[in-house]
């Protein structure tokens, strides 16, 4: 395709390379297919070859896409250490940190593309966010090519993007051609142009296959005009045309050699025909949907006959390596069940050990459907590992299911200490489900079974793993009692996974108890952990620290406990951790009077790329708070959101923190009972477990309803909430100072019976920005007949004529795109729930009754896109 209407694109590209020599960026160049993003990429290369190193990878729409696909394009042409660990199975850090070398290196600025990234697999996903992180402090570009009008609103490249900062991203979007140049490209085949704009979209590809067209009368479709073009051709070059469309990358030309007997000229008319392109070693379609309209034309048979013959090439002795998810890809297509059942559990190996894990569960999934249709046996070891991937993917129930159906296996065969582990494993995999019942039978009956068989590794687990339910359930004896038996067998057979585990299980469950002794085990447990090369354990013994530090508000050593944490996490892309430490570090900030930062926070936490779970509780429950003390109005859906994720998970660590946060946002919103029963519910678990922090907060908002008269005898609170339940507003307010909490401060100054004092309170909240919390106590002072309340600042909804918030406008904006709620909530980061309390709020401030006319209004009001692509005209 030709570069019409493409040289301002070029001259921003150009710009990017050039803007490298400071520091590295990121160039996005996206549209439907078609439109020509490959194009611009290879006339950018082109111009820039003697100036610039280009490294080029592709991802591939194979069934299972191949793990790591363009890494392993790029290991091709750099050669070296980069190779050598592709070759020897390098771990993924290793493989990251030698991209991150090879684009340190040379002379020249370093260029790698990866195109069609809507394919890709979950590692090379995670590969783009560890680049886009680490391409500011390099002077090389990342140019990324996709299909957005293809990604779903849950599609993984869309939290990809969202992770990589700001400053270093440019967005390339290609529009459609215009009437003048679909004009030109007419003029040039001696076409007339007359209705071809409005045939074709303005799609470059779609033109110019309109125009290659023989008969101008054809069906106006890709496949339409592919067909009838390759119906034209010889029989042997058709051949050659449909054995190259059913291999979805390119097709080397030894492998159509040996897989199609046909001469020189039968490949020379294909090419010739404007279909198929060669290489240095290589032939392949000219676009995708060319490839994609032959391969579609095949009938079944012929499609497997085909994919049949590469699998014989592919699998018959060659002298050089071929891809295992390759190999997979035709045993499937050719319905070749024994070739599914011999590759896929080594493809799905691959595929795990780079943390492809949805790819690897793709796999297995393959494995497992064709077993069943031979009605050939599935080995444990297979269900065991295919749990395992389930887990890691976020696909909790399946885990679940598969982990049983191993354990029956392992039952039948009567192998006890397999069951013991499979027990543990069920455990934990209920924990995960949400099922914490269930996880505690599991935990009980792996022990039970474990404690008759030889002492080992299993048992040492099976008791760490009862610790940590009990941990998790603030049972701190009898963590302590569980993990100093998994502690003491792990040493006595030098087992460094369960030691670290159970370290953090008793040191985490001391420093719940404010015991210090706590902190010492949480470091051997890291410590052990990095010496063996553990990075999830250390991961965890880091995280259980800081979040400890941080939900006791342990304020000597929180920040840096969470800022240590966060570097180890997110240097390692373990996004499950990162999003729950960011999390705690929102609600520090927010504690800490830092609003911004809590709100940066929190957005961070939930655009992790994080697959089930409960840790976006974590980062919702601070952000409605804010949104809660400012009076924004999707404050309510963040905090039932919020609520709902942490009831699913009975855990008090989540429903503690949600119930306290919901009750707050009902007493702002002037409620009368906040939410009495579930307050109530989780309070008593508070108390049962002595968790000062919940059970004060808790007890307070309980005494605000009228609904708690006093305390259990004996019952720890923590000091402010003490001073607070006893009516001490002055002490509770200089609690709250000595840790640094100006919002609660302010509150408890506020709610106090001195009248100075309360103005002072107002003050704070007035500073901090909390608009509802300042209202609400404006109320009840006025109820008390204080007449000299201050009216306080009024509240900026927006600079524009509606009136609308800043974040009225721009959810006014993306509805001026089209674009569905649910399409809004993933660009904002918000649940479809609170969009669309959004969207009606903007209807009815509007004035009017549809989206179309709330979109046609905003024009006139000045609320539009600004030429950076941010909304403009919020306040």
């Amino acid at each position: 395709m030709e570069l019409l209407e493409r040289s301002a694109l070029l001259a921003e590209l150009d710009e990017a390379l050039a803007a490298t020599a400071v520091r590295g960026r990121v160039v996005l160049v996206t549209g439907e297919a078609g439109i020509g993003k490959s194009t611009l990429v290879r006339g950018f290369t082109e111009r820039h070859a003697a100036d610039a190193r280009f490294l080029l990878g592709a991802c591939d729409p194979l069934l299972t896409p191949r793990a790591l696909g363009p890494l392993h394009d790029l290991g091709r042409q750099t050669g070296g250490r980069l190779a050598a660990l592709l070759t020897a199975g390098g771990s993924r850090e290793q493989l990251f940190a030698a991209v991150l070398d090879e684009l340190g290196g040379g002379d020249r600025p370093q260029v790698v593309v990866v195109e069609d990234a809507h394919w890709a697999d979950e590692a090379t996903l995670d590969l783009l966010v560890f680049l886009g992180r680490r391409i500011a402090s390099t002077n090389a570009l990342l140019i990324v090519t996709y299909r957005d009008d293809e990604l779903a609103v849950d599609h993984p490249l869309r939290a990809v993007v969202g992770r990589m900062p700001a400053d270093v991203v440019r967005r390339l979007p290609l529009e459609a051609l215009s009437e003048a140049a679909v004009a030109v490209l007419a003029r040039r085949a001696g076409r007339p142009a007359a209705g071809l704009l409005a045939l074709t979209g303005g799609n470059p590809l779609l033109v110019t296959e309109v125009l290659a067209a023989a008969d101008a009368d054809v069906p106006m479709t890709i496949a339409d005009l592919v067909l009838a073009r390759v119906g034209g051709l010889r029989d042997d070059a058709r051949a050659v045309l449909q054995l190259v469309a059913v291999i979805p990358s390119s097709t080397e030309l030894w492998l159509l050699e040996r897989a199609l007997d046909v001469p020189t000229e039968a490949v020379d008319a294909a090419v010739s025909a404007g279909l198929l392109v060669v290489g240095d070693d290589t032939i392949g379609y000219r676009h995708e949907l060319l490839r994609r309209a032959v391969e579609g034309s095949l009938s079944v048979l012929r499609r497997r006959e085909l994919n049949r013959r590469i699998l014989t090439v592919l699998t018959g002795g060659l002298d050089r390596p071929v891809d295992v998810a390759r190999l997979m890809h035709h045993a499937r297509e050719a319905g070749d069940d024994g070739a599914v059942l011999r590759y896929g559990p080594e493809a799905a190996r691959q595929a795990a050990a780079v943390a492809a894990h949805r790819e690897a569960v793709g796999h297995y999934r393959a494995v497992l459907t064709h077993s069943e249709r031979l009605g050939a046996p599935v080995p444990a070891e297979l269900l065991e590992g295919y749990s395992v991937e389930c887990y890691l993917s976020g696909l909790s129930a399946e885990a679940v299911s598969a982990r049983r159906s191993a354990l029956r296996l392992r039952e039948a065969a009567g192998d006890r200490e397999k069951v013991g582990d499979g027990l543990r494993w069920l455990s934990r995999l209920h924990w995960w489900d949400g099922n914490r019942r269930e996880a505690e039978d599991a935990a009980a009956k792996a022990i039970a079974v474990l404690r008759d068989e030889p002492p080992g590794r299993p048992l040492a687990m099976a008791y760490s793993n009862q610790a940590q339910l009990d941990m998790l359930a603030y049972r701190t004896e009898s963590a302590a009692g569980w993990a100093t038996q998994a502690i003491a067998l792990a040493r006595q057979f030098a087992d460094q996974e369960t030691l670290s585990h159970a370290l953090t299980n008793i040191g985490t469950a001391l420093l719940q108890r404010g015991d210090e002794r706590g902190r010492a085990d949480l470091e051997e447990g890291v410590q052990v952990a990095l010496a063996s090369g553990l990075d999830d354990h250390a991961a965890r013994a880091l995280t259980n620290l800081a979040t400890t530090s941080a939900e006791l508000r342990d304020y000597r050593h929180a920040h840096d406990d969470l800022e240590r944490a966060l570097a180890f996490t997110q240097a390692r892309e373990l996004a499950g951790y990162t999003q729950h430490l960011l999390g705690h570090r929102a609600r520090f900030r927010l504690d800490k009077g830092d609003w911004a930062g809590a709100e940066r926070d929190a957005h961070a936490a939930l655009a992790e790329q994080v697959h089930g779970g409960a840790r976006m509780v974590d980062a919702l429950v601070p952000l409605g708070l804010l949104r809660a003390r400012r009076g924004d109005p999707d404050a309510g859906a963040t905090l039932e959101e919020a609520t709902e994720r942490a009831f699913a998970t009975g855990d008090l660590q989540w429903m503690g923190p949600a119930v306290a946060a919901r009750a707050e946002y009902l007493w702002l919103a002037g409620a009368a009972d906040l939410g009495i029963e579930q307050t109530a519910e989780v309070y008593e678990l508070s108390v049962e477990a002595d968790q000062p922090w919940f059970a004060g907060e808790l007890a307070f908002w309980l005494r605000r309803a009228g609904a708690l008269a006093s305390l259990p005898a004996g019952l720890t609170v923590a000091e402010p909430y003490r001073f607070l339940l006893n009516g001490d507003w002055g002490a509770a307010a200089e609690a709250w100072q000595a840790l640094g909490c100006p919002y609660h401060r302010a509150l408890a100054l506020g709610l106090g019976d001195d009248d100075e004092a309360a103005l002072e309170g107002l003050g704070l909240l007035d500073a901090l920005g909390a608009h509802q919390t300042g209202q609400r106590l404006r109320r009840e002072l006025r109820t008390r007949g204080n007449l000299r309340v201050p009216r306080g600042p009024i509240r900026a909804t927006a600079a524009n004529p509606a009136g609308l918030t800043g974040r009225q406008v721009e959810v006014l904006v993306l509805l001026t795109d089209g674009l569905s709620d649910a399409e809004i909530a993933a660009r904002l980061s918000l649940s479809a729930k609170t969009v669309g309390h959004h969207v009606s709020a903007v209807l009815a401030k509007l004035g009017v009754g549809s989206r179309r006319e709330a979109a046609a209004l905003a024009g006139g009001l000045g609320i539009a896109r600004a030429k950076d692509g941010e909304p403009a005209g919020g306040s």
